[in-house]
């Protein structure tokens, strides 16, 4: 076996009691393992490492992709035309028919976000503790029932209170699918899988796009922006009960799954993931320790100011889009070419997070220049074409690309079902305070131009990108840090980790190692030796 790197005791075979995380060159493909490094007959898994009986686990992560990955996308993308489907309903007679004015459509906008807020801890907490699947279909029924009764408003109060309880329906969604991300997935793998469904978001505004030019022609016995509430409602519903029928609640209730692929897809993420996620007790020492972690309060702080612009353009968009001379069905076809630019920044910044440790808060720069340039560009309008104005709505496009990314290092970066969890919270209690901050800076009185905002979304945009470096040089400290306390490289990722001064093959994490019972215990990435953080 190669050589392993000396910890500072000097001891190579020696091992840290809270984790087993080192780095090792890989093994050569004609380096034979010894005997000590197969799993243990006693745990029952002796027969899938020889022969026949071993698992296949591209083949395995394959069919987890298969019957995971499209129910998460689906519920993104309804979670995202549910909440947007407004700014289309808003040129459809919503505001005439429920009677706004003034800044109530801005409030209508926020109040949402208001909801959300209040149930994100509690919904944090219940999907931690709940078996995930069958609290997210049971909480799609009831987001899906409030959306279809708005098409029934008829006055400020009552669309404002179903915006309020369309907010706390939709504020398990996010970590539900944060959990189940990091349950299943390898830390390698979990940016990829994050921009997969997250593109849900941009195929959902392309969806509610056609969706609302083709109910805007309808015009019998009920208005059209009332048949678009109707229909997303029903589709909601039906997801819920999707959900019910077909998300594991976790590995070991995958019945896709043969209990030896179970086995070893809880081992591959306890070596190269996060940890096991089976229904862990709430740990306050942990809750204290993300509060303590200047890593949570940059990410939450990158979240808070990359989201007031999310806020605003979002519900204000087609709003935004009839003022550069297009009818209101045309501005519901113009948001399809902007949702494909968002779906090519998540898809390829996803993926690159993924193939590339140390590019995370680089692409989160990255991908924030774009809407930096289209926002100064709208700003000064008065002075510029209509068809530049519109090349500027285009460039912020990519702007919705940058939460995806902070959401792959919350769950990437922070070990520990509770630390994490919190983080998550934390993280989406920043996302409602930019989403309620961004629509009250679309001042009523500056419509169509709206300057104030386009304004602040430049300021917003440019923090963002001095946040996401300041990040990355704090978490490269960290890191370099650890390495010199612990004598070792570790590992930021499934290769080249090693437990218990064992080497794991990054395409068969969990191959040829015995873990022990403390392997599985719920520690933080504070607590784990070895591990190293994704930048």
């Amino acid at each position: 076996m190669a050589d392993r790197p000396e910890r500072d005791d000097g001891s190579r075979d020696s091992t840290d009691s809270r984790s087993h995380l080192l780095v090792s060159p890989p093994l050569s493909p004609h380096t034979p393992r010894n005997t000590d490094m197969e799993h243990n007959p006693e745990n029952g898994e002796e027969e899938s490492r020889r022969g026949g009986g071993r698992v296949d686990y591209a083949r395995m992560v394959r069919r987890i992709d298969a019957h995971v990955l499209p129910l998460l996308f689906l519920t993104y993308m309804f979670n995202f035309m549910d909440k947007t489907i407004l700014s289309s309903a808003s040129v459809f007679g919503l505001r005439e028919d429920n009677h706004l004015v003034k800044d109530q459509y801005a409030w209508v906008s926020s109040v949402f976000y208001f909801g959300y807020l209040v149930a994100t801890y509690p919904a944090t907490r219940l999907v931690a503790r709940l078996p995930v699947a069958k609290y997210l279909g049971a909480n799609t029924l009831f987001w899906g029932t409030v959306v279809a009764l708005t098409a029934a408003s008829r006055g400020f109060a009552p669309l404002l209170a179903l915006r309020f309880l369309l907010g706390v329906a939709e504020a398990s969604v996010s970590p539900a699918l944060v959990f189940v991300t990091s349950t299943w997935y390898t830390r390698d793998e979990i940016p990829s899988r994050t921009g997969v469904w997250f593109a849900g978001n941009s195929v959902g505004g392309i969806v509610s796009s056609l969706l609302a030019y083709g109910l805007g022609h309808v015009h019998e016995h009920l208005a059209p922006w009332r048949w678009m509430f109707i229909v997303l409602g029903a589709g909601t519903f039906l997801l819920g009960l999707l959900l019910l029928a077909f998300l594991p609640d976790s590995i070991a209730t995958a019945r896709f799954l043969s209990p030896r692929e179970r086995k070893a897809a809880t081992d591959r993420v306890v070596v190269a993931g996060l940890g096991a996620t089976d229904y862990p007790a709430w740990k306050w020492s942990q809750m204290r320790e993300c509060a303590q972690d200047p890593k949570t309060w940059l990410i939450a702080a990158t979240a808070l100011l990359c989201q007031i612009p999310n806020g605003g353009t979002q519900n204000f968009a087609n709003i935004v889009i009839t003022s550069f001379g297009f009818d209101a069905l045309e501005s519901t076809l113009i948001n399809i070419p902007y949702s494909v630019l968002s779906i090519a920044a998540i898809a390829g910044t996803g993926w690159a997070a993924g193939r590339f440790h140390s590019m995370n808060c680089i692409l989160i720069a990255l991908v924030v220049l774009p809407p930096i340039i289209g926002s100064a560009l709208i700003s000064h309008r008065a002075a510029l074409p209509h068809r530049v104005s519109l090349l500027g709505y285009f460039l912020l496009a990519t702007g919705p690309a940058a939460l995806p990314l902070l959401l792959s290092l919350v769950q990437s970066n922070f070990r520990g079902v509770t630390k994490k969890m919190s983080m998550t919270a934390l993280l989406f209690v920043a996302y409602c305070a930019g989403n309620i901050a961004g629509p009250q800076l679309f001042v009523a009185a500056e419509a169509p131009t709206y300057d104030t905002a386009f304004r602040a979304i430049l300021i917003s945009y440019s923090l963002v990108v001095g946040l996401a470096l300041g990040l990355r040089i704090y978490l490269d400290s960290v890191n370099r840090r650890r390495q010199k306390t612990e004598g070792v490289l570790g590992s930021a990722s499934a290769s080249s980790a090693v437990i218990g001064g064992k080497i794991v093959d990054a395409h068969d994490p969990a191959g040829g190692v015995r873990l022990a019972p403390e392997d599985y215990e719920d520690v933080t990435d504070w607590n784990t030796f070895g591990f190293r953080y994704r930048l």
